[in-house]
């Protein structure tokens, strides 16, 4: 039976850093990108808002700076060499993010069969954001059941890897979870923990598991 590998983005694939703190970081705006990023960690405003105020601040945002921040971000090490082998092995690998979507979907090209994300208008944007478009925790859930449709697994067969609280729903429906580099919270729900830059170890210790 095929596996299906859900990863997160940011904090998890990103070391200690998002998509949006990416992006904004090549425009100048990476203070106030903070000020959200602490603000929605906080719950002090939700995924829709914390879309909504970002948006606001990438009014000068083109595509070239997506294109450096995202070949300029720490990624972990051997990303594609893990999807390589998961590719190799008939099994699937996505991932699932709220950030946004112009960001996550550049991921297709390093060997993922689907990335999601918030829906975001193109760059240079001419439209506002719509809130609809947004993902959070439970849509990563309705999403991963979207792809074991698509692959043909149940959510029996899903491995989930992630960092935050915004895994913790897709954590509780999957058998095997790899807290990578993650808060006490959701290490404390996942079935394996990892610290570290290398993507590679920790999908090895999922590597066998069934």
């Amino acid at each position: 039976m095929a596996r299906l590998h859900l990863f997160d983005l940011d904090g998890t694939l990103l070391y200690g850093t998002s998509a949006p703190m990416e992006i904004s970081r090549q425009i100048g705006r990476e203070a106030e990108t903070v000020a959200l990023e602490r603000a929605i960690s906080a719950g002090l405003i939700d995924p829709p808002e914390y879309a909504r105020q970002v948006h606001l601040l990438w009014t000068e945002l083109a595509e070239i700076h997506v294109a450096a921040a995202f070949a300029g971000a720490p990624w972990l090490a051997r990303i594609q060499d893990v999807w390589r082998e998961i590719r190799s092995n008939g099994d699937y690998c996505a991932v699932i993010s709220l950030s946004p979507s112009f960001f996550v979907e550049r991921l297709t090209d390093w060997g993922a069969h689907a990335a999601y994300g918030s829906r975001f208008p193109a760059v240079p944007f001419t439209e506002p954001v719509d809130p609809a478009g947004v993902l959070n925790a439970a849509a990563k859930v309705l999403i991963a059941d979207r792809l074991c449709a698509e692959f043909g697994v149940v959510r029996a067969d899903c491995v989930a890897y992630g960092d935050s609280m915004s895994d913790k729903d897709l954590f509780g429906v999957v058998p095997v979870s790899v807290a990578v580099n993650a808060d006490a919270h959701l290490a404390g729900l996942a079935t394996h923990s990892y610290a570290g830059r290398d993507l590679w170890e920790a999908y090895e210790l999922v590597r066998g598991a069934r």
